[in-house]
């Protein structure tokens, strides 16, 4: 195998990675990777046939006239353990802030949970389904139809809440720089009279 088909296949897994669940079409990545249909085809072979081995836990699947990298069914059981094992159930900050952004916003989209934390959340999006606190609910209109989430039960139960309306209020009121101005000003205008 020659160094730059090396490098497509390479680029072409890191695609597929940081798409996560969303996947991608033959079209997005001939324009992504600036190469022809045909030969994002052949990639993706190639690719396909690399994860067919035993070795790897990965596979490339079409679903949703997306490609994708999804772990292999028959591994399916060990999956299972670690989404319910004690030790790693528990919530990084990451996950937490993540699911709070769901909970908050929800039905929300895996970029626009992105945008919101300034990372790609892709990862703990997947974590948290396969823990059960959140699930797909529907496409949204956005072009691609990407995947909407939501809360499951399981979150309610998780952080002991009877409905998502028993949220704490949160006041997502932003200060402007004028107001911090405003207040500056005020504070220093009350200090300069109190030493009168």
């Amino acid at each position: 195998m020659d160094d730059n088909l090396k490098n497509k296949l390479g680029i072409l897994e890191g695609i597929l990675f940081v798409v996560g669940d969303e996947g991608i079409d033959i079209k997005a990545l001939s324009e992504i990777m600036n190469d022809k249909e045909e030969n994002i085809k052949e990639y993706l072979k190639e690719l396909k046939k690399r994860y067919d081995s035993p070795e790897y836990g990965l596979r490339i699947s079409y679903l949703g006239n997306a490609f994708k990298l999804t772990t292999k069914q028959e591994h399916k059981d060990y999956y299972e353990k670690l989404a319910y094992n004690p030790t790693t159930n528990k919530l990084s900050n990451a996950a937490l802030e993540t699911l709070a952004i769901i909970a908050y916003r929800q039905p929300i989209t895996n970029s626009e949970i992105s945008d919101i934390r300034g990372v790609q959340t892709g990862q703990l999006v997947r974590k948290l389904v396969a823990k059960g606190l959140i699930k797909e609910a529907g496409k949204s209109d956005m072009p691609g139809r990407p995947n909407l989430y939501k809360t499951t039960s399981e979150f309610l139960d998780y952080f002991g809440l009877a409905t998502i309306d028993d949220l704490p209020k949160i006041n997502e009121e932003v200060k402007t720089e004028e107001n911090s101005e405003v207040e500056l000003f005020s504070s220093i205008y009350k200090e300069d009279k109190e030493n009168e």
